[in-house]
């Protein structure tokens, strides 16, 4: 064993392993504990540094990656072969890698709102709402409290639940507490979220700069998988029984825009982000297992990230790969004609998740679900998602 033989090479494949497991899934397979001292910096992303430089090993012909007791972490031994190959460190144990998806989705889905009246207050999840909106037009992440207040008493007269009073400091310092917002101008604790007159006074008078956090207004701007599968959580833990349709629409959310690919790179999805997307689907699918969707007809609830993540696997092409030959009309929006289509049926114990989803174009749907050949297609199409599936999360392109 010998760390001098690593080289940027291996770090870079191990720190990729890395942003694609995520750090828990990431230090439980090598069997590492989370840095106390020394953090690497990479790209803007904080790693443990320890681990990285074990994994690494790994990597190299014939080695295996290094265990916890083999090595020793501090600066004279994997962190100076960090520094010497280039890599920026962090010292400071409280400069931590800002809440990545898992925990941001975590954080979201355990707010802690008013249930006095039988149901959940929506003050909180409506300015999240109204926030993530800002978020992926690409708008300021922080606004002056006047253009916050304005907006957001509207919203609440507009669609919070009855009783609830149109009051946006009350969601906002709660969400201070929380982690997720920030008034950077503002030095100490902001007020808890209760009483009256004193919290609205503690606004009115230092009229505070504020938004969310910058990680999470940048993980709703940049990734749409992230974007949607919160967007999941919060309509499934907040709005049961509800329609958020009007309030989506209000906050620039409606369901079109939040499912298109993407305009710049359409049918681009790292393996990194296809498996943290499959991550935070995992775990809605698991908060939903079993409930139904209650506003109209008692519909399992589908994932929203779940379809998105299938069309970027897709590549804007049929997956059947029986296909004749898929329209060659788009839509209005450009777009391939592809439908989304679960081959096991939900009602009959299939997932809501892309191992068992396929995009299908319309002939081949309606195969898929009404031709005499149906089951002998059902059997092909889920050999296909499975393999797709662990395809995308190994980094290879969709078989063709």
């Amino acid at each position: 064993m010998a760390l001098t033989d690593i080289t940027r090479v291996e770090i870079e494949k191990a720190l990729e392993e890395y942003d694609r497991l995520g750090r828990e899934a990431f230090l439980t397979h090598y069997g590492f504990r989370p840095a106390r001292r020394y953090l690497l910096v990479h790209h803007g992303r904080h790693y443990d540094s320890k681990a990285i430089v074990g994994a690494a090993h790994g990597y190299l012909p014939g080695r295996r990656p290094l265990a916890a007791g083999e090595f020793s972490g501090g600066a004279r031994h994997a962190v100076a072969l960090l520094k010497g190959l280039g890599f920026s460190m962090a010292k400071d144990p409280s400069d931590q890698e800002p809440p990545g998806h898992d925990e941001l989705l975590r954080r979201i889905t355990k707010l802690t709102v008013n249930r006095s009246a039988g149901r959940p207050a929506l003050y909180k999840p409506i300015t999240l709402l109204w926030a993530m909106g800002r978020a992926l037009r690409g708008e300021p992440r922080l606004t002056p409290w006047t253009e916050t207040e304005q907006a957001l008493t509207g919203l609440l007269r507009r669609h919070g639940a009855h009783g609830e009073r149109p009051r946006p400091d009350y969601p906002v310092a709660s969400l201070c507490r929380d982690g997720i917002w920030v008034l950077p101008e503002h030095s100490g604790e902001v007020p808890t979220a209760h009483g009256d007159a004193r919290l609205r006074r503690w606004f009115a008078e230092r009229q505070p700069l504020g938004g969310l956090v910058e990680p999470v207004h940048d993980l709703f701007h940049r990734s749409a998988v992230t974007r949607l599968a919160v967007l999941d959580a919060v309509l499934g833990t907040f709005f049961d029984g509800l329609d958020p349709a009007p309030l989506l629409a209000d906050v620039g959310l409606e369901e079109p825009a939040g499912e298109r690919p993407g305009a710049a790179e359409p049918w681009i999805v790292t393996a990194a982000e296809y498996e943290r997307g499959c991550r935070l689907i995992d775990q809605w699918e698991t908060g939903n297992e079993g409930k139904r969707d209650t506003r109209t007809t008692h519909r399992p609830r589908r994932s929203r990230a779940a379809r998105h993540l299938v069309l970027l696997r897709s590549e804007g092409r049929c997956e059947n790969p029986r296909c004749a030959g898929q329209p060659a009309d788009v839509t209005d929006r450009r777009e391939p004609i592809l439908e989304v289509d679960h081959v096991l049926d939900l009602a009959l114990g299939g997932r809501d998740h892309p191992s068992q989803m396929v995009a299908l174009c319309p002939n081949c749907h309606a195969v898929k679900t009404r031709g005499s050949t149906r089951e002998e297609l059902r059997a092909i199409l889920l050999r296909v998602a499975a393999e797709r599936h662990r395809g995308v999360r190994a980094g290879a392109r969709p078989l063709r």
